[in-house]
């Protein structure tokens, strides 16, 4: 009698939790059918999205080109502002906007979720735009001190901000590609500011057309954002759902707005449930991953490779190599890099291009340090030294 109880009960069990699978299988299926990536609907075109993507990734593009401005136009700035010799002054000149930069990254996050993704755009441009003026405006070292650090301020707002727009924005299936395209944006913006910043050497007071360039891009992002969607995910989560059926509308096209609300209000609830103190992300199973996230950009860093953004110029020309060839070789190397990233990331996977990438960078950081020691002479050295620079470059993207 006890064993047919049990029995009973043991089929009860798995009959329910058949029935629950069975619903969850099909709660799913009707997600995936009606967010377009069933055989019913395909997927959504990547074309209604893409403008957006464009857009933001101008924020990207000024990144880069704030990073590059210096390098070819610091001599001939020094010059005119009186600094010329003094390094100390130089190296203000860069990492005032790094800890511009540092500030704003600060409260990129806050700003994004206080007054939504497009407006935090629209901050982002503002201090690159005043910056960007007073550094071309300057008479001496503070003035170009107080609009590097207005600058920076901008740059650290808007690569995360874009990050975040991107992913919320762009269709499932190709948001890591619309994903790299913030990375290739900023390339394209370093390569930008070298080859304009190439007749600094040669047109006296060119260094600040270099920076008035940069003027109309930020004003061009100001501008269109006006105009641009904002996120769903942001309107939703501010109770605004039905505009954000409307941009969903917009990005994806009518029939896949139910999907996309459905799947948006399936993540919403997992992250409420999800939800998790900022103390906790420093020990347990968090503190892993912040560890190794945080590891891979500080390791990033720690290469060297801002100062051959910054210095490249200096540097090359201190080795006898012309420095207008070996910026080009910078860039091209730089973007090459980037483009490999886009084309393979979905494919090969975000750890094997990570192994691949600082593996690559080590063997380039030996080449370096080869070429410094006793082991190395004549114009080998130059050779091993720029050669090594230009391999590590693309794997820093």
């Amino acid at each position: 009698m006890r064993g047919r109880h049990v029995d009973s009960y043991s089929m009860y069990k798995r009959g329910t939790r058949d029935h629950v699978i069975n619903t969850y299988d099909y709660d799913k299926e009707q997600v995936r059918l009606l967010s377009g990536v069933g055989k019913d609907i395909g997927n959504p075109s990547w074309k209604r999205s893409f403008p957006y993507i464009l857009l933001a990734a101008l924020s990207s593009f000024l990144f880069g080109y704030h990073l590059g401005v210096v390098n070819e136009t610091l001599e001939s700035m020094s010059h005119d502002l009186g600094f010329h010799g003094d390094t100390m002054a130089e190296g203000l000149v860069v990492s005032t906007c790094l800890g511009g930069a540092f500030v704003g990254s600060l409260f990129s996050g806050s700003i994004a979720d206080g007054v939504g993704r497009r407006r935090a755009f629209q901050l982002c441009a503002l201090p690159l735009i005043i910056g960007s003026s007073m550094s071309a405006t300057a008479k001496n070292l503070w003035g170009m001190l107080l609009g590097r650090l207005f600058v920076g301020t901008g740059m650290g707002i808007g690569p995360p901000v874009a990050a975040l727009y991107v992913a919320e924005v762009s269709p499932a299936y190709v948001r890591g590609t619309y994903g790299s395209c913030s990375q290739l944006a900023t390339c394209l913006g370093l390569m930008g500011a070298l080859f304009i910043g190439f007749p600094a050497k040669q047109i006296e007071g060119w260094w600040r057309m270099c920076f008035w360039a940069s003027v109309a891009p930020a004003a061009l992002l100001t501008v269109f954002m006006e105009f641009s969607v904002e996120s769903p995910h942001w309107l939703f989560k501010r109770g605004r759902g039905a505009d954000a059926e409307a941009e969903f509308e917009k990005l994806l096209g009518g029939p896949y707005v139910k999907g996309a609300m459905a799947e948006l209000s399936k993540s919403q609830r997992g992250d409420e449930a999800d939800t998790v103190k900022l103390s906790e992300l420093f020990y347990g199973h968090h503190r892993k991953v912040v560890f190794m996230g945080s590891s891979l950009f500080a390791l990033q860093q720690l290469s060297g490779i801002n100062a051959v953004f910054y210095f490249s110029s200096t540097v090359f020309k201190s080795a006898g190599v012309p420095s207008e060839s070996a910026n080009i070789c910078v860039g091209i190397a730089n973007l090459l890099g980037s483009l490999f990233a886009l084309v393979s990331m979905d494919k090969l996977g975000r750890k094997a291009l990570l192994i691949a990438s600082f593996s690559g960078m080590a063997v380039a950081m030996t080449i370096q340090a080869t070429s410094a020691s006793s082991l190395v002479s004549g114009s080998s050295v130059i050779y091993l030294s720029v050669g090594g620079m230009l391999f590590r470059l693309p794997r820093c993207v």
